[in-house]
């Protein structure tokens, strides 16, 4: 079967991606994917071995000025046309999109082609891009098992699946936690300020100084809060970059962190406790952390609620009772089958 996977725009739409092409084509299933040139490297490198890689001119339309928002409904316009005309060629039997704006011309070229169509939903709210491709999709598949914000009008299928994670991830799907009293503190790619003003100084003030930190920050922020960890004679590893993250995780009894979905799943897939500060802007974020908490699997609290005196005050109670902390991570831990999910539900 020939399949076109959509895909584009950040990591969080290409790393899914990416695993359902390398199931697929085990599966013997020849494979396209196509991306803008954000990701365009991120794709070439990652994706397996004999799928082709095509190139669409896309960016979101978010930006506040007119002329910007013009020019990015300009470039999907003109990738949609050239989709219509590449598949009247190459006419793909399944059309997989994961969400961006970079995923939007094919699941046009493949609504006017009558070609099946299957949406991905990264998040536990529906992202713009995807709320406006839903119009032409035949079923769209979530990574949590409710989905904010569903236009009324759609009459797709909806099949929970779950979201791919890295190989590393799975292999220690329910790992016991370690009673080391660690910390995992990650604000995403680029770090998140609250973190970086509010877990040290909370921190400085528990009762238990036992607890060692790898707080991952800003670049411009490292040398900073390594030496407020070492006045404070706190045991702690400040990084700009964490290059094995299942790692991290797994060696954390407890994590502290935005709420992106790729995150949320994968504390859900490992069992981690959190706590979750969703970014205030995100309503993405907002409900990833919500649908977490409502597993037991931890905290979610507003930015605005999430200050020094809150988060000493519970980690005390935390570290101060390690079998609330195991039962939070039994929660918190969810069987990710994922990609066999998605690929049996593409090629059915």
């Amino acid at each position: 079967m020939k399949i076109w996977i959509a895909t584009g725009g950040t990591g969080g739409h290409v790393f899914p991606a990416l695993s359902v092409a390398k199931e697929l084509e085990k599966r013997g299933h020849k494979i396209t994917i196509s991306t803008d040139g954000r990701v365009w490297d991120m794709v070439k490198n990652g994706k397996p071995e004999h799928a082709r890689v095509a190139f669409v001119w896309a960016s979101g339309v978010g930006a506040k000025s007119k002329i910007k928002q013009l020019i990015a409904l300009s470039k999907i316009g003109v990738s949609a046309v050239a989709l219509i005309l590449r598949f009247s060629v190459f006419r793909p039997q399944r059309v997989v999109a994961f969400g961006g704006y970079a995923s939007v011309p094919a699941v046009f070229a493949a609504h006017v082609w009558k070609i099946p169509t299957f949406l991905h939903e990264q998040n536990a709210a529906i992202g713009r891009a995807n709320k406006f491709s839903m119009r032409w999709v035949k079923t769209l598949m979530t990574s949590f098992e409710t989905v904010q914000g569903m236009p009324k009008q759609s009459k797709a299928n909806i099949v929970y699946t779950g979201l791919p994670v890295r190989e590393d991830f799975i292999k220690n799907a329910n790992a016991p936690l370690k009673h080391e009293n660690k910390i995992l503190v990650t604000g995403g790619s680029l770090g998140a300020q609250i973190l970086d003003e509010i877990v040290p100084i909370a921190i400085s003030k528990m009762k238990n100084k036992k607890i060692f930190i790898t707080h991952q920050t800003r670049p411009e922020n490292v040398e900073k809060l390594q030496r407020f960890y070492a006045e404070h004679k706190i045991h702690a590893n400040v990084l700009s970059f964490i290059r094995d993250m299942a790692s991290s995780i797994i060696d954390a009894d407890l994590v502290i962190g935005r709420s992106g979905a790729s995150t949320v799943i994968e504390l859900e897939t490992i069992g981690r406790p959190a706590i979750l500060v969703p970014l205030n802007i995100n309503p993405d974020q907002a409900a990833n952390a919500a649908s977490f908490a409502k597993l037991g699997g931890g905290f979610n609290i507003e930015q605005s609620k999430f200050t020094a005196k809150w988060l000493t005050a519970t980690l005390d109670d935390l570290f101060d009772n390690p079998a609330r902390l195991d039962k939070m991570a039994q929660k918190a831990c969810v069987k990710n089958l994922a990609v066999k999910k998605i690929a049996d539900t593409i090629t059915k």
